[in-house]
């Protein structure tokens, strides 16, 4: 599943935590950042809604998703590729 990557437009990777409605993942994208004052690695994940046209994706996967225009009220990502399929 390979789409033109439109410039301009954040990418992301992050693994699916839910599939259950039709065509919509969720996927959560972690980021490691330095704590300012202490120097500790924290770990923030945030979740996003993303549009899956062919339902590829499965609970587990690693996927790459990319910024698009808003397709609802609250998907504003899109599934570019399957990075890695989950082992179950």
């Amino acid at each position: 599943m390979q789409e033109k990557l439109k410039r301009g437009r954040r990418t992301v990777e992050g693994r699916v935590i839910r599939d259950r409605n039709s065509k919509t993942r969720v996927v959560a994208v972690e980021q490691r950042l330095l704590h300012p004052l202490y120097g500790r690695v924290l770990q923030r994940t945030t979740k996003m809604v993303a549009h899956d046209e062919r339902e590829e994706s499965n609970i587990g996967d690693v996927v790459r998703i990319q910024e698009c225009r808003p397709l609802s009220k609250t998907k504003r990502w899109r599934l570019i590729a399957i990075i890695k399929k989950s082992s179950d």
